[in-house]
């Protein structure tokens, strides 16, 4: 028989409706400001350009060659950082990478997102294999944020000097870009090799495709499908986060749960994460609406255990329930509660 009680403290303010009505009813007037808006625009549309204008606007983008790169100055960081912490690690020597997620416009790419390797990689001073199954949840989790993200392309590091993509990246790489938005993706290469500046306080960028900071080098490229060779392609910062850098934290839970969290997402599409800290350390909520308005199942996932809980008339109640795998906890939790309706 499942137990339950009721949640106080600070998991129960997390936890908490009033703040997540809070939330709703803001995105809710948000929503609302800009279809008043959109409305009072309409009246000044001149009457022969507005069905038109509605069309031109809808219509697919057309996508041209890559002109340059934006990375927010958040993912910089994290590349700079993540691997300067790799080479100091134990696996140092062995080359890693990050999945690159953002917005694919025209003529540029804007990555606002990276997604790790992994620590279950497998990886040598010749080659990396990403964790894929980790990077697929991960990159739902991103893009509950905005649904427009997609993969743009891989970083990726070399132990010497080699600044640019082997032939054995061009033959994975010229296929898989086929599967990008413009059928081209963007590749960067990390080296150890970067240029010095005064003091080392600052990054440098000796060449349009090229940014040092530390010691550590990334080079920028394209390739598009069916292109022999990779082209420099130009990089500049802008102002943003990196998406994913929370998930970074909890990424060997990611990896322990992530065939069967994806596994329950593709059965209940209602389901959704949150990212949370607190006294206990990193986790991953997540959150999985009832049958009734505003009641939800949720399971909270640390490194070393998985928790359930019931959200039910407003009140957080703890379940006494220790299935270690996601999706059959939740289901048991699922008949028990329909079981007792």
């Amino acid at each position: 028989m499942m137990m339950e009680r009721k949640v106080e403290g600070r998991l129960a303010r997390w936890a908490s409706p009033r703040m997540w009505g809070v939330n709703r009813a803001m995105r809710w007037l948000q929503t609302a400001r800009g279809w008043l808006g959109e409305l009072q625009r309409s009246w000044h549309l001149p009457r022969s350009s507005s069905p038109t204008a509605r069309r031109v606007a809808s219509a697919p983008l057309s996508y041209g060659p890559l002109e340059r790169v934006l990375l927010t100055d958040g993912v910089a960081r994290t590349l700079f950082e993540e691997y300067a912490n790799h080479r100091a690690e134990v696996r140092g020597e062995e080359e890693t990478g990050w999945l690159l997620l953002g917005l694919r416009e025209a003529r540029e790419a804007i990555v606002v997102a990276t997604l790790p390797a992994g620590t279950l990689r497998d990886a040598s001073v010749a080659h990396v294999r990403f964790n894929s199954s980790a990077q697929v949840l991960a990159s739902r989790i991103v893009r509950q944020t905005d649904r427009r993200l997609t993969t743009l392309g891989v970083v990726h590091t070399h132990p010497g000097s080699l600044r640019h993509p082997s032939d054995g990246d061009l033959r994975g790489d010229g296929q898989w870009v086929a599967n990008l938005r413009g059928k081209e993706g963007v590749f960067g290469i990390g080296t150890a090799d970067g240029v010095l500046t005064p003091g080392d306080l600052f990054a440098s960028q000796p060449r349009p495709h090229v940014q040092c900071l530390k010691g550590l080098r990334f080079s920028w490229y394209a390739l598009h499908q069916g292109d022999s060779a990779y082209r420099p392609l130009p990089v500049e910062l802008t102002i943003g986060p990196d998406l994913a850098r929370s998930l970074h934290g909890i990424w060997s839970t990611l990896e322990l749960h992530a065939e069967r969290i994806e596994r329950l997402y593709r059965q209940q599409s209602a389901l959704r994460f949150e990212v949370m800290s607190d006294e206990w350390g990193p986790g991953l909520l997540l959150i999985l609406p009832l049958a009734e308005p505003g009641d939800s199942l949720r399971v909270l996932i640390r490194p070393k255990e998985v928790r359930y809980y019931v959200f039910r008339s407003g009140e957080l109640l703890a379940v006494h329930h220790h299935e270690e795998w996601v999706d059959r906890g939740v289901y048991l939790l699922l008949a028990e509660l329909a079981a007792r309706a």
